[in-house]
């Protein structure tokens, strides 16, 4: 039988707090539950999380367990100390169904907890039946494009284990927003609920878009002639293209405002002028840009 040094399987001191050890596991616990880690082991290094857990988290065990010395490293071989049964309780915490759902816990911790020492000797009668416990919530993320954000639509992602559930995009959702998936977090104990998934929101940047809070903008190229004399173009938006009307004499940075037409009518659109000047090794552009020199313009005069 190996010894099981919980301490080691939490990444905590033997000194830790109560806090220190809850914080511990719930990080451990995201890491590897089955349903959401990609991790190899992940499986039994979660019910390994879980057993330290269950031992560390709880102030009898604990001591119990701490009763069995320092000196034990993770791994070797254990036999019980001299006189164990008369040591403060061990195993006097009736039966592997005390410890709240232990189905999978190691033989060591079985041998501990729930009785093992001394050949197996049986669960007395009446001892306390294990208590429904709801299982783990567990949080992952999914990512959504603008247009889902404008829209709202549904999305099907594939858990650790290869299940499937369907994730519902409400329209209008923000960066960070927390998406609850009842029922589909870590499983529960002794007939408990499971936990729930909360999948935090994270919004794919655009090809074309960028959103600041409700708004949307877009990056709009435009000729220097179109720029200088004006123009009528046909844009782009979330709910498809409209035409907009470039003032004459119009800058490089200069925005367009269209009212109402950011995410889900709650914000603007803005069309931001870019003015792209053609290369002068194009064909007559030379000739363009000699002409053009010959005026005058000075971009710099007011310096």
């Amino acid at each position: 039988m190996e010894y099981k040094d919980y301490y080691k399987v939490l990444g905590v001191s033997r000194e830790a707090s109560n806090d220190e050890i809850k914080k511990a596991y719930r990080r451990l616990a995201r890491k590897f539950h089955p349903d959401v880690s990609k991790e190899a082991n992940a499986e039994s290094r979660f019910k390994e999380v879980t057993e330290a857990y269950e031992v560390l988290k709880d102030k009898d065990k604990r001591n119990a367990y701490d009763q069995l010395g320092s000196n034990w490293k993770q791994g070797q071989d254990f036999n019980p100390p001299p006189g164990w049964e008369n040591m403060g309780g061990f195993g006097g915490f009736g039966g592997a169904g005390a410890a709240g759902g232990t189905a999978g816990f190691s033989d060591f911790f079985e041998t501990i907890f729930g009785g093992g020492f001394a050949g197996g000797r049986a669960q007395q009668a009446g001892s306390r039946r294990p208590q429904p416990r709801k299982g783990a919530n567990v949080t992952g993320r999914v990512d959504v494009t603008l247009e889902e954000v404008h829209h709202g639509g549904h999305r099907t992602i594939t858990l650790a284990g290869g299940k499937q559930v369907k994730v519902k995009i409400p329209a209008g959702v923000t960066e960070g927003r927390k998406i609850r998936l009842s029922g589909q977090g870590a499983a529960g104990t002794a007939g408990g609920p499971n936990g729930d998934l909360f999948l935090e929101v994270h919004i794919l940047p655009h090809r074309r878009f960028r959103l600041d809070g409700q708004s949307v903008y877009l990056d709009l190229p435009v000729a220097p002639w179109e720029a200088a004399f004006g123009a009528r173009i046909r844009v782009p938006t979330l709910d498809g293209k409209v035409e907009v009307s470039i003032p004459a004499g119009s800058q490089s940075g200069r925005k367009l405002r269209l009212k109402g037409r950011g995410i889900r009518g709650q914000g603007d659109f803005f069309v931001v002028i870019q003015i792209h000047q053609p290369s002068a090794d194009a064909t007559n552009m030379k000739d363009c840009y000699e002409q053009m020199k010959k005026t005058g313009f000075n971009p710099r005069s007011d310096w």
